[in-house]
């Protein structure tokens, strides 16, 4: 991997990490519904030209239904989780939970595109459970002030990224990143667009909110994207997945340094095994960018 490209490997997870702090910024002021559907929305209007440079915008008029259902699965559904969720979860914890992502990316894809698991890929789906285990032990109480609705949510958000994963294979494979990545935005703000209206805030939020709200749509989404395909192009999708493993210590960074949350033994912990069993599950480990290569 160039200089370039790990420095861009960084940066995206230094972005990809701040939108947990901007989302815990900005939910409680505006629900999920109306957040998300901004957020989808700018990022939208941001790629779409992008889109339109590369003359794809006719790919989504032609493969609208598919779009629409990997919006629904990949921005609408784990965006209004995380809206919801981060309302009374910290920005680092959020993060953390995320990382869990590419295991159900597996476990979906093994149960239904029936893709082969290794005794290795599922011991490692075993450890991360138990790192999520880890982490909510104790705190994931479903009574009045528990965060135990959030816990699910978190994960539910992150079970909804290994569905469109695996929808975006088998309904979308041969088609421009920038075009599924596009469509997706744009169709996930058409969904959002009626559940926003219905519960956008009677009290509009100030001006930190707002701010918040564009530079998680503008950058976090839309500039967010347009270097992930970049890394996609330049290093492939194995190495670029790896940036999986530095968003949790970003997300508990902004979160710390921001929002003054406390950084705990048990997130530490439960973040290192959820990671490790992540790398396994997925053979990540194996393909870290900055893993010395062996001499010959």
């Amino acid at each position: 991997m160039k200089p370039r490209d790990l420095v861009e490997l960084f940066v995206l997870a230094a972005i990809w990490g701040a939108s947990f702090l901007l989302m815990r910024i900005a939910a409680p002021a505006l629900g999920a519904f109306p957040l998300m559907a901004l957020r989808v929305g700018l990022a939208a209007l941001v790629l779409l030209p992008l889109l339109a440079l590369q003359g794809g915008l006719g790919i989504l008029l032609r493969r609208w239904k598919a779009l629409l259902v990997v919006g629904f699965f990949a921005s609408a559904l784990p965006f209004v989780f995380y809206g919801y969720a981060l309302q009374s979860v910290s920005a680092g914890f959020a993060s953390i939970v995320n990382a869990t992502t590419p295991l159900f990316t597996a476990l979906v894809a093994w149960a239904w595109l029936n893709d082969r698991l290794s005794g290795t890929a599922l011991a490692g789906m075993l450890l991360g459970l138990c790192g999520v285990i880890v982490l909510v032990w104790g705190q994931a109480s479903f009574s009045a002030g528990g965060s135990g609705w959030a816990v699910l949510a978190c994960l539910g958000a992150t079970l909804s990224y290994g569905i469109a994963a695996a929808l975006t294979k088998r309904h979308l494979t041969g088609v421009p990143p920038m075009a599924t990545a596009t469509g997706s935005q744009f169709f996930a703000m058409l969904v959002l667009l009626a559940p926003a209206i219905a519960n956008w805030p009677a009290q509009l939020p100030g001006a930190e909110v707002w701010l918040a709200v564009v530079v998680l749509a503008v950058v976090c989404t839309g500039l967010a994207y347009v270097i992930f395909f970049r890394l996609m192009a330049s290093v492939g999708p194995s190495r670029t997945v790896t940036v999986t493993f530095l968003i949790p210590a970003f997300g508990m960074f902004w979160g710390a340094a921001v929002l003054d949350e406390t950084i705990s033994l048990r997130m530490l912990l439960g973040c290192g095994v959820i990671l490790l069993g992540t790398g396994l599950a997925t053979g990540a480990l194996a393909r870290l960018p900055w893993r010395a290569r062996p001499s010959r």
